[in-house]
């Protein structure tokens, strides 16, 4: 992230309750009330979301300096579930304070809008590399966007990025690694 965006959610959460969250924990669940904006602080947090099938997409990995779920500030309750992934600590501020600040600093509204640029930008990233029907294609996507070498610790989350199991991510790694590419 860059330095200046963490800078203004820094100042703009500098009043949060920080909470701290224990691996495994949630945040809120699906059709929870939208009470709260949260800016991660220590840790990782997914949003999931349980297809009827039982599949668990992962809809946002969030990290330090990330918001949690910015597209449920204007909504009533949330469409998935927020789990920490690690130990995890958060800055929460309600989202009526949030709009409040915003509404009073236009640097922080600017700075909002072009973060939600940024999101939009990505989410419509993963609906193109979850198009791809073959697990080769989109593990090629992604390195294309990341030039990211893998190991072993992110093959799981590189799977859960591109949308398919991390046994299907293994096999194509392994099958490259036969080719030697």
């Amino acid at each position: 992230m860059i330095t200046i965006m963490f800078d203004w959610l820094s100042q703009l959460f500098s009043d949060a309750a920080p909470r701290s969250f224990e691996r495994g924990r949630h945040l809120f669940h699906t059709d929870d009330a939208v009470s709260n904006v949260f800016l991660v602080l220590e840790g990782q947090i997914d949003l999931v979301l349980v297809t009827p099938s039982g599949n668990v997409i992962t809809l946002q990995r969030a990290s330090n300096g990330d918001v949690l779920a910015e597209a449920s500030v204007n909504s009533n309750t949330y469409h998935c579930d927020a789990v920490a992934r690690t130990e995890s600590k958060v800055a929460q501020l309600g989202t009526v304070t949030f709009k409040d600040l915003l509404a009073t600093n236009r640097t922080w509204s600017e700075c909002w809008t072009a973060s939600l640029a940024r999101s939009v930008q990505q989410a419509r990233l993963d609906t193109e590399v979850r198009s791809l029907k073959k697990v080769s294609d989109r593990l090629d996507f992604w390195l294309s966007i990341h030039s990211k070498n893998l190991d072993n610790q992110q093959v799981k989350d590189i799977a859960a990025e591109i949308g398919v199991s991390p046994e299907a991510l293994y096999r194509e790694l392994s099958k490259r690694r036969e080719k030697g590419a």
